[in-house]
């Protein structure tokens, strides 16, 4: 081994800070504990550090004791989860990163203005269940090329299409172009449902993929955006590896290379980057880089709710 290059952009993207953050200042102002519907993002190390705080995580709105202070995701929730929330007297805080709310607004438009809606994305991605919850009775799910050509919809219908903002950019690209194709008159978002960071990530790495022999994903594996980052490099002919930590690096994976690239899903913490990087400094690695990308300066602000609740009394 020579040289590790860490691909720019990685790692956090604004929607997991402001999530992550949601959390932690939840955790101030209303005390132990605080109740999170579902992980608050896709990272079992985000996840701990914050159990580790005082956060209980539930799969369950019924979870939660009645009364008591309630975060959505970063995912998003249906309307029925909001429902069931006020039904239980809970204080709830909204996490939703913005980008995926401006999705669930694209479904409850479309499916008011009478069309039948495609939503591209994967089945059981929290974030699908909750665009789905909007307008459950408009909404028909596709995951793949395949799903788009046997897609049977009649042709006069008022139809459109959204996406999960988590997915393989060049395989939605082509899922889209199947839907166009089969249906002409299908109508899109403006501006495309990825989000920027998924976007920035994936052209991160195929940039760094002329220049590595492997690739090193650090993210969980229920991280959709960290899984795509795999799927770019085989796609491109790189064997790539999805790893928690630095904890999960095979020695065996290295024999014969000489360049590695590293980088991180939107869900995952620099600090377990920089880990992967002492894991290879202690084994010699003389050469330790960054590629640099497209610059990030996105930042979205904590929900309103605790921008509230942080406000003294006058």
């Amino acid at each position: 081994m020579q040289r590790v290059i860490l691909a720019s952009p990685r790692g956090y993207c604004a929607g997991v800070e402001r999530a992550v953050d949601t959390v932690e200042r939840a955790l101030q102002v209303y005390g132990e504990p605080v109740y999170v519907r579902k992980q608050i993002v896709h990272n079992s190390h985000v996840v701990r550090g914050l159990s580790e705080r005082g956060a209980i995580f539930v799969d369950s709105v019924d979870d939660v004791p009645e009364g008591a202070t309630l975060v959505f995701s970063a995912h998003g929730v249906a309307p029925a989860v909001r429902d069931a929330a006020g039904a239980r007297r809970l204080t709830t805080i909204d996490a939703t990163c913005p980008l995926v709310t401006k999705v669930h607004t694209q479904a409850r438009r479309y499916a008011e203005a009478g069309y039948t809606i495609v939503l591209v994305g994967h089945a059981g991605h929290e974030e699908v269940e909750g665009t789905t919850g909007e307008a459950p009775r408009a909404i028909v799910l596709v995951e793949s090329v395949a799903d788009a050509e046997a897609l049977q919809l009649p042709q006069a219908e008022r139809l459109a299409y959204i996406t999960q903002t988590t997915l393989s950019v060049d395989e939605t690209r082509a899922i889209v172009d199947v839907l166009r194709r089969r249906f002409p008159h299908i109508e899109g978002p403006e501006k495309e449902d990825i989000c920027y960071a998924t976007s920035n990530r994936q052209s991160a790495v195929k940039e760094l993929l002329s220049e590595v022999e492997l690739l090193l994903v650090v993210g969980s594996r229920n991280s959709s955006n960290s899984n795509r980052l795999v799927e770019v490099a085989h796609a491109w002919g790189v064997p790539a590896y999805l790893i928690d930590d630095a904890g999960e690096i095979d020695e065996a994976w290295l024999e014969g290379i000489d360049v590695v690239g590293v980088t991180s899903g939107a869900s995952a913490p620099e600090r377990l980057v920089q880990d992967v990087c002492n894991w290879f400094r202690g084994r010699g690695v003389p050469d330790i880089g960054e590629q640099r990308s497209v610059h990030e300066d996105v930042v979205f602000r904590v929900p309103v709710e605790l921008r509230r609740a942080a406000r003294p009394a006058a």
